[in-house]
């Protein structure tokens, strides 16, 4: 058995909530195995009343899940560079030593987040997207914004995010990361519930304002 977190939107701070939900893992590397293992979960969570769920990953089945992927989700970056948002958040990493390695952006999303440069690394002390400047706390803003913002220039796609109750992410495991592109799908639906969505994407001060006080650097943003 094993436990994975459905992502429900909230109409209040910080516009999410999870339910983990227990399940049948299939075990195996092979994406039909990682496909049993959804179809396990899904299930678990609709004997629990949550459904119709979205996986949001490359290995999904739903072609509209794995659009959403961050591997696959691009935006207009503001050199007007079209990348994803997975290239997007490796390439924009600084860490504590001064290490940044913005040529990611134009790297593949897997070869982003392969780079041994970047790879298993803990020590982020900040982003720097563009001249924009993020602090590392809290712990997913950054990431969240990145996808958010994307997602926003998809109206397609955000439109088809209404038709699910919740999503989820096969391959995130709280215990390893915390940042996931289902939680980010789920806070979308929660930010229109709550009226917020158009005016929290304007900008990064507005964003942060909208998560509330917790949200708030206690420091200036430009400063790691």
């Amino acid at each position: 058995m094993a436990q994975r977190p459905v992502f429900l939107p909230a109409p209040a701070p910080p516009f999410v909530r999870e339910k983990s939900i227990s399940f049948k893992w299939h075990a195996g590397m092979a994406r039909s195995q990682a496909q049993k293992s959804i179809a396990e979960l899904h299930a678990s969570a609709g004997a629990e009343g949550l459904a119709p769920l979205l996986e949001i990953s490359s290995k999904g089945e739903n072609p509209l899940g794995i659009k959403l992927s961050a591997f696959n989700l691009t935006f207009t970056a503001p050199d007007g560079t079209r990348l994803s948002v997975e290239s997007a958040y490796q390439g924009s990493k600084v860490f504590k030593n001064g290490d940044h390695f913005p040529d990611l952006y134009r790297a593949s999303s897997r070869d982003a987040k392969l780079d041994e440069r970047v790879k298993g690394r803990s020590d982020i002390a900040g982003f720097d997207h563009f001249g924009e400047r993020w602090p590392a706390q809290p712990t997913t803003a950054f990431y969240d914004w990145l996808y958010l913002q994307a997602l926003a220039q998809h109206p397609g796609l955000l439109e088809a995010l209404g038709g699910y109750q919740g999503f989820t992410d096969i391959a995130f495991n709280p215990q390893k990361s915390a940042a996931c592109q289902a939680r980010c799908a789920a806070m979308c639906l929660g930010m229109q519930e709550a009226g917020v969505w158009r005016a929290a994407l304007g900008s990064r001060e507005a964003y942060l304002e909208a998560l509330g006080p917790v949200a708030r650097p206690t420091r200036q943003p430009s400063l790691f």
